[in-house]
């Protein structure tokens, strides 16, 4: 869950490897990739540079690595998309299993373990700290059988340190952004350790980087599991916020500390939420809303962004671009006069210019004049200076100018739209149709002939045959 924001660019290139990067500012780049991947892929550095051959051959290998691990295109070259994950706040331990799980799979062989806290950060107080560690702790002891007991003094399995630069592990800190904190797999000695860049500042909310969440993460390192290729487990290695107040241990995750040491020891086994597959045959949205030729998808705490000149469609943590928006956003559509995305869950609404939300928000949906039985909005979408609303099975009309709902309403939606006979989950507007996303489908509404047109999967429109 944690990339590099600005990676340090300490290394220069081997005029060989420039063969590999056949893009502008190739030099930039060329360091970004080189560091990148040394550090997380196992790309041979610089100085033993002569101890291999077709050095240029291993970059494009190891970038194709990288972007098979984290879904994207596999070019094998260092195009915008790979250099935007690669630039990302990310944790500090190799992506590559190999440098995580050892031959016999290292983990504890005792279930109690002891962690100490050997110095903070100025950031927070002493309580606070103690707090999130604590709280960290706790998603992994609800998976499995492992308990875990802060001492105060004395040798501990987990010992926990907030240092910055070279702090004597081979494994230097990079100052602010980059580089969040990085953990050592069970074992004597090193073993266990975390250790947090103190140069980062550190939070209990959204700002910045929330240590709860990072901890969390760097804590699973210490019990034994590698990265997860998974965007929405908390073992992915890019930071992603996520409300740490409902914040709960991903499927994924589940599954891999289990895999190490067993279920839990309570009587119910823990499940957790489970990342969005954009493939899945049962897919569908809660959600969908263009952004000035963009389409967004949202389901759950995510939100596919799909591009007219892009080819891949990218997943996203709603929080990750608006950590003040809430999960599960359930409406949304855009209004082109004003340049706005209104966006809906449960009675309330907020409005966004671009990618910023405005001030003021949210507010309550009874200001579209909606009466107090209305409590959510299935969906929305606008067109022509009118709005329509969609709840249950009936469709209210909103005047964009007058700035109130039209007389006669509500309707039944099949009254209005001949063929749309399901509850509609989605609606979006392109061109002279209205898109309803019913479940796993969605139907084309030919807004000329007043007619479905097209019936098909709703994961169409996430590039799935």
């Amino acid at each position: 869950m944690f990339c590099l924001k600005t990676l340090p660019l300490l290394l220069l290139l081997h005029m060989e490897l420039s063969k590999a990067f056949p893009v502008p500012s190739e030099g930039r780049n060329a360091k970004i990739v080189q560091d990148y991947l040394e550090k997380f892929y196992r790309l041979p550095s610089n100085q033993y540079r002569t101890a291999r051959k077709n050095s240029a051959s291993m970059v494009v290998e190891k970038l194709k690595e990288m972007q098979r691990f984290f879904g994207l295109n596999v070019t094998g070259k260092p195009d915008a998309e790979t250099l935007e994950v690669m630039e990302k706040p990310r944790c500090g331990v190799p992506d590559s299993s190999s440098f995580m799980i050892t031959p016999g799979s290292p983990k504890w062989e005792h279930t109690n373990v002891t962690y100490r806290i050997i110095s903070h950060t100025q950031q927070l107080s002493v309580a606070e700290v103690g707090a999130a560690f604590e709280k960290a702790f706790k998603l992994w002891s609800g998976a499995s059988p492992l308990t875990f007991t802060r001492i105060s003094q004395g040798e501990a399995d987990i010992k926990i340190a907030f240092v910055q630069r070279d702090h004597g592990d081979n494994s230097p800190f990079d100052g602010p952004n980059g580089i969040l904190a990085h953990a050592f797999q069970p074992g004597p000695g090193i073993g266990g350790d975390v250790h947090f860049d103190a140069e980062e500042t550190w939070t209990t909310n959204f700002n910045n980087y929330n240590l709860f969440l990072v901890a969390a993460h760097e804590f699973g390192h210490s019990l034994g599991l590698a990265h997860s290729s998974d965007a929405g487990a908390l073992m992915y290695p890019n930071y992603a916020f996520s409300e740490p107040s409902t914040y709960t241990l991903p499927q994924d995750d589940i599954n891999g500390i289990q895999a190490i040491y067993g279920p839990s020891n309570n009587p119910i086994q823990p499940t957790g939420p489970s990342t969005p597959m954009a493939c899945d045959p049962r897919l569908t949205f809660d959600a969908i809303t263009t952004l000035r030729g963009e389409i967004f998808f949202f389901k759950d705490k995510y939100f596919w962004r799909r591009h007219p000149q892009l080819r891949s469609v990218e997943l996203n943590f709603i929080s990750l671009f608006w950590p003040s928006l809430p999960n599960g956003i359930q409406a949304a559509y855009e209004d082109f006069d004003k340049d706005l995305v209104f966006l809906f869950k449960g009675n309330q609404y907020w409005a966004m210019s671009g990618y910023d939300i405005q001030q003021g928000y949210p507010r309550h949906i009874s200001n579209y004049g909606f009466p107090s039985n209305v409590q959510a909005i299935d969906a929305a979408v606008s067109y022509g200076r009118k709005t329509y609303f969609f709840v249950n099975d009936q469709l209210w009309r909103y005047d964009n100018q007058r700035q109130a709902m039209d007389p006669g309403y509500p309707q039944s939606i099949s009254s209005t739209f001949p063929g749309i006979q399901s509850r509609v989950d989605a609606v979006f507007q392109q061109d002279d149709f209205f898109l309803f996303f019913s479940g796993p489908r969605y139907y084309a509404f030919n807004l000329s002939t007043n007619r479905v047109t097209r019936l098909d999967k709703s994961n169409k429109w996430l590039n799935c045959r």
